[in-house]
C-alpha cells in the first residue's frame, strides 16, 4: 500500500531562492486558507496496517514552476514501482499495488497514465463532482450521433443515485458504524480544455467504482459529512470496497510523518537559498527518519509523566526519537569521529556586498493556452 501527498516547505521571505510556488496552507480559523510562497515536495510512502503513526518514505520530488503535478507524480510512481519490481518486492501473481491519494490529485488521469502497471488507485473526490454511467444500448432505428456517456450521477443530488451495488456496515471503535455504499462503472466526463488538450484521438472512458463513506460521529463534529472515493477498478466485491476505504483512512498516517519532519527533525528549519541544497537536506531528513524506523525494536520508552506506557512495538516516532540517544551509545559506529573545523572568514566587517543575489518571481512559468485554437497555434 502506497500513499502520495504533497508537503510544503514555506519560504515567504526568500526572494533570492528560485523555484518557489504559491503553496496552499490552512490558517487557524475556518476558511482561513492562504497561498504562501514555498517549495512543494511530492512524497511517496509505504503504509502499514493498523493504527500507527509510522510510514516508510520511499521517494521525494520537488515540484518546480514548469512542472505539471499530476505528470510529475505519475513519473515518480512509475520509477518507484519499477524499482520495487526489480528488487523483487512485487512478483507476477501478487495483488496489485494499492495507491491512495487525496482530493488534490487527478485520480482518473493517474489511472490512465499508469494503466500498464500493476497498480490500483483510490482517491478522494469533491462532494460536488458529477460522474457518468456507461452509455445505454442503442435502440434499433435510432438516428443521430451515438451517445458516449450515460445518465449523470451527482454526488450532492441524492435524486440521481440509483440503488448501490454493495452496502456494508462496519463497526469501528472511534467513528461508530461506518456505512459504505458503492456504485460500479462510473467515469468522469473528460474535456479538451483541461490536461487532455494534447491527447490524440477520442478522449478515453476511464470507468471505476464510486464509494460513499458515512460514519456516525467524528471528533468535534456532530453531523459528519460523507467522504466520496473513486477507485480505478470495476466489478468489485463488498470485501474489496471495505478494504479500499479502510486503506484510504491509513493515508492520514502520512500527516504524522510530515509533522515529525517539520517539528522534531527540523526539515523546514534551515534557511537554504538554492533548490539543490534543499533537495539534499530533504533526503538527509528521510535517511534520519529511516534510521528511527529501523531502531523501533531497540529504543526504550522514555515517556513523559503525562504519557501512557506503550509496548516497544507500539512506540510512536517521537518516543523512538527520544530514546535514540541511548541506542547510539551502545551500538557500533562505522564512521569515525568528526574532526572539528573553523568557519570561513566571510566578508570583512564594514564592506558592502558587491554581488547581490538575483531575485526570482513566484509562481508558474508555463501558462496554459486560453483555447484549443490558441494551443494549436502555439504548438504549430
Amino acid at each position: 500500500m502506497l500513499a502520495v501527498d504533497v508537503s510544503n516547505w514555506l519560504r515567504p521571505d526568500a526572494v533570492t531562492s528560485p523555484g518557489r510556488l504559491f503553496c496552499h496552507t490552512y490558517g487557524r480559523g475556518k476558511g482561513q486558507a492562504q497561498m504562501i510562497p514555498g517549495w512543494p515536495y511530492s512524497f511517496v510512502a509505504a503504509l502499514e496496517p493498523g493504527r500507527t503513526s509510522w510510514t516508510q518514505v520511499l521517494d521525494a520530488v520537488r515540484l518546480g514552476p514548469a512542472d505539471d503535478a499530476t505528470a510529475v507524480t505519475a513519473d515518480q510512481l512509475r520509477q518507484l514501482i519499477d524499482r520495487l519490481i526489480r528488487v523483487g518486492h512485487w512478483r507476477p501473481g501478487d495483488p496489485d499495488i494499492l495507491i491512495v491519494c487525496d482530493t488534490g490529485y487527478d485520480t482518473a488521469r493517474l489511472a490512465w497514465v499508469l494503466s500498464d502497471l500493476p497498480v490500483l488507485l483510490v482517491g478522494r473526490i469533491r462532494s460536488d463532482r458529477v460522474l457518468r454511467f456507461p452509455k445505454p444500448a442503442r435502440q434499433p432505428g435510432a438516428i443521430g450521433r451515438p451517445r458516449k456517456h450515460g445518465p449523470e450521477f451527482a454526488c450532492n443530488d441524492p435524486a440521481t443515485w440509483p440503488t448501490p451495488q454493495h452496502t456494508t456496515l462496519t463497526p469501528t471503535s472511534r467513528y461508530g458504524t461506518a456505512q459504505a455504499d458503492s456504485w460500479d462503472q462510473l467515469h468522469p466526463r473528460l474535456t479538451r480544455r483541461t490536461c487532455w488538450i494534447d491527447h490524440d484521438g477520442d478522449l478515453p472512458i476511464i470507468a471505476g467504482t464510486l464509494i460513499r463513506l458515512q460514519v456516525e460521529h467524528l471528533p468535534g463534529e456532530r453531523d459528519p459529512k460523507p467522504v466520496w472515493l473513486w477507485c480505478s477498478a470495476i466489478g468489485a466485491t463488498a470485501a474489496d470496497v471495505d478494504r479500499w476505504w479502510q486503506t484510504f483512512l491509513r493515508r492520514f498516517d502520512l500527516e504524522h510523518t510530515f509533522r515529525l519532519f517539520k517539528q522534531t527533525l527540523g526539515w523546514t528549519r534551515p534557511k537554504i537559498r538554492t533548490t539543490e541544497a534543499a533537495d539534499r537536506w530533504t533526503w538527509l531528513i528521510i535517511a534520519a527518519y529511516t534510521q528511527l524506523r529501523l531502531a523501533r525494536p531497540l529504543a526504550a520508552d522514555l515517556r513523559r509523566p503525562w504519557e501512557r506506557p506503550a509496548p516497544p512495538e507500539r512506540l510512536t516516532s517521537a518516543r523512538v526519537r527520544r530514546g535514540f540517544r541511548n541506542i547510539r551509545a551502545t551500538s557500533a559506529l562505522p564512521a569515525g569521529v568528526p574532526k572539528p573545523g573553523r568557519p570561513g572568514p566571510g566578508r570583512p566587517p564594514g564592506s558592502t556586498n558587491r554581488r547581490p543575489a538575483p531575485r526570482h518571481d513566484v509562481g508558474k512559468t508555463v501558462k496554459r493556452a486560453p483555447s484549443i485554437t490558441a494551443h494549436k497555434e502555439r504548438e504549430g
